[in-house]
């Protein structure tokens, strides 16, 4: 079986790595907060060219203390797409702001930043793109947006870690940028873990308290906060792949740019590079008329493939009545159609090869 992400494969590599650091910090006893988690900080903050990152319990966390942080609340409206996982929704959705869904550009599935503008009120105080399967949205223009009707930027780098726009990184654009380190993820934890990067020192200290019960001082709490802490031994895991992200996203952009070369041609859509940005392929995505027999076919292969993701958000039961109205063409045509086929750095030739001659073999 080609399974979706071979998450053994990347541990068998890095064993003995692991296992002495995760000793390590067994034997030092300090789990929380620890030397680990502030160095993994300092380490990302380097990597992503920001002033500050700060480590949190999951990328979910990320979005949602970003967002408290940067003073956003009850009433306000947040633009961001449909066409992402949930999580982006629901930290807007848990500080009593209103997602505003605007639709998607047909060749990156990113954000339409005229969609962005169009959709701007009196209401609006911040925007929040997604860097959609590991392609960087379209930032200069969204910025200047952003700057122009003096609104909050918030990335969401969930699955773009490593992207960058010439040479500059996800994360660094916007007031905050949050990332997740979900196991799958281009750098992936071995449980939950996020990340939140500014530049912007009062938000970083908001964060650092809003992350530890609203507390700068122990037992000393100045404002209602949150138990979200990134521990110590995952840190000690991600500082291992920190150094190591630029060979995985490197091997992800060969495994795609392959895939591509072999279904050239073929009536299906292939992932699109823009050419602003490094695209770092959390996922590689198609889009085709024929997606059920092609799965089946896959399936019978012994080759996983995944929707990502099949009902965009403004469908989803949890939120179809309150925006029965809302229309967004390019969003709902490419969940119709989009599937994507297995990626990761270990992904070898041999299988490539496999995964493709099945697909050719339909059309």
């Amino acid at each position: 079986m080609i399974p979706m992400v071979d998450l053994k494969a990347q541990y068998g590599e890095i064993k003995q790595e692991i296992e002495q650091v995760l000793s390590s910090v067994l034997d030092s006893g300090h789990f929380i907060l620890g030397p680990n988690v502030q160095a993994f900080e300092k380490e990302a903050a380097d990597y992503l060219g920001v002033k500050h990152a700060l480590g949190v319990a999951s990328g979910t966390d990320a979005l949602h203390l970003a967002l408290v942080a940067a003073g956003i609340g009850e009433g306000d409206e947040v633009i961001t797409t449909a066409f992402t996982f949930i999580a982006t929704a629901e930290a807007i959705r848990y500080v009593g702001a209103v997602p505003v869904f605007v639709d998607i550009e047909p060749d990156t599935f990113n954000i339409d930043p005229n969609a962005i503008e169009a959709a701007i009120t009196s209401k609006t105080k911040a925007v929040v793109p997604v860097h959609l399967f590991g392609q960087p949205a379209d930032m200069q223009r969204i910025k200047a947006i952003c700057d122009q009707h003096d609104l909050k930027l918030i990335e969401d780098c969930a699955q773009s870690f490593g992207a960058s726009i010439k040479g500059k990184q996800t994360g660094s654009f916007g007031d905050v940028g949050c990332f997740s380190f979900f196991p799958s993820k281009n750098l992936g934890a071995f449980g939950d873990g996020g990340l939140i990067s500014t530049n912007d020192d009062e938000i970083a200290e908001k964060l650092r308290m809003l992350r530890n019960h609203g507390s700068s001082v122990r037992y000393y709490h100045d404002v209602i906060g949150y138990n979200s802490r990134l521990d110590e031994m995952q840190a000690a895991i991600l500082r291992i792949k920190l150094k190591k992200i630029d060979h995985y996203n490197k091997e992800r952009r060969r495994v795609a740019h392959a895939y591509s070369e072999y279904l050239f041609n073929l009536p299906l859509q292939t992932p699109f590079e823009d050419g602003k940005g490094t695209h770092v392929y959390h996922q590689y995505t198609l889009l085709s008329d024929r997606r059920k027999e092609i799965r089946q076919a896959l399936e019978e292969n012994d080759i996983s493939s995944m929707i990502y993701y099949p009902i965009p958000l403004h469908k989803q039961k949890v939120f179809v009545d309150q925006y029965v109205n809302v229309e967004l063409p390019v969003t709902e045509e490419i969940a119709k159609r989009c599937f994507s086929l297995p990626i990761y750095p270990e992904l070898d030739d041999t299988s490539i090869t496999r995964i493709t001659t099945v697909i050719r073999e339909i059309f």
